[in-house]
């Protein structure tokens, strides 16, 4: 059975006329009665009764009709879903995300792919950046949101979020009082959550810069922004995060500004003083997902 033969027998059984359906698939008459014979041996009943005078459809035929009609719906929808995965329109994208850049970009980019690309289904993925940067190696990932560096030459990314690193304090904490924003001095002898060098590089460095002329004692070393938010609320000392850390909604912290300005801690700079925090777009660059590169439409670019 071909679609051929199935668009014939739509088209006879609408018309009841032979001459106009083969006007209207725009074809002759002789090949068209050989779809209509053909599929009639193929189903093994008559669809259809004809003589010199008419054509009507046998009880047969009027139910194949009612599935033929279906079928050639099926293949038209089907095509169409094709054509629109091709383009990126459709599909699925993994993307992965950590707590807090859920609260400075996900939410956005959500309502924006419901609004915008509503056929693209999004499967989320929270894993922290070492996590996502490996998943994306693998092909587990197609996207990522995720923290500098890369230090991977398949991985293409660029900047999609900048916001100003804060100290997080306990509730009642001296520096609090303070009415100014906080330089590197005013940790000195603090007890300080940091981040582990390996799983949380980017805080680790940003941290450590920060500090170098300082002399912090280093109490804990954690993975992820919100464990040091929790663990200085549970006064286990103070911690640097992203001012989106003050979304997390944690009682018992206060979170206040940094001095400003600085350089390159990623470069191995010192006399950083509150350098913006970047939040990364990260995709495999050969990637083969259409559906990939309309997500990366609606991404900002900061770059």
């Amino acid at each position: 059975m071909t679609l051929d033969q199935i668009k014939a027998f739509v088209a006879v059984a609408e018309e009841l006329h032979f001459g106009r359906a083969a006007q209207r698939l725009r074809m002759t008459q002789p090949p068209l009665s050989r779809h209509i014979q053909k599929l009639e041996r193929i189903v093994g009943v008559a669809l259809l009764k004809r003589d010199s005078q008419r054509v009507l459809l046998t009880d047969a035929g009027r139910a194949f009709l009612e599935e033929a009609r279906r079928m050639l719906t099926l293949v038209d929808t089907a095509s169409d879903r094709a054509r629109r995965i091709a383009s990126g329109a459709a599909g699925t994208v993994r993307l992965g995300f950590t707590a807090v850049s859920a609260i400075s970009t996900l939410g956005t980019l959500l309502r924006q792919l419901s609004e915008h690309l509503p056929e693209i289904d999004v499967i989320l993925h929270e894993r922290v950046t070492a996590g996502q940067v490996d998943g994306v190696l693998r092909g587990e990932l197609d996207l990522g949101l995720a923290r500098p560096p890369f230090n991977v030459s398949s991985i293409d990314s660029r900047v999609v979020f900048r916001e100003p690193l804060c100290a997080v304090l306990p509730v009642g904490h001296p520096l609090t009082t303070l009415d100014r924003a906080l330089t590197p001095d005013d940790f000195d002898g603090q007890p300080i959550v940091s981040y582990n060098p390996g799983q949380a590089r980017y805080f680790h460095e940003l941290t450590v810069q920060f500090l170098t002329n300082a002399h912090p004692r280093i109490e804990q070393q954690v993975h992820q922004i919100l464990t040091a938010v929790l663990l200085v609320a549970a006064g286990r000392g103070v911690a640097l995060a992203p001012a989106s850390a003050r979304s997390l909604g944690i009682n018992g912290v206060v979170l206040r500004d940094l001095i400003r300005g600085g350089s390159d801690p990623l470069n191995g700079n010192s006399g950083v003083a509150g350098k913006p925090v970047e939040l990364h777009a990260i995709w495999d660059r050969g990637s083969t997902n259409p559906a990939l590169w309309r997500v990366l439409d609606l991404l900002p670019s900061l770059d």
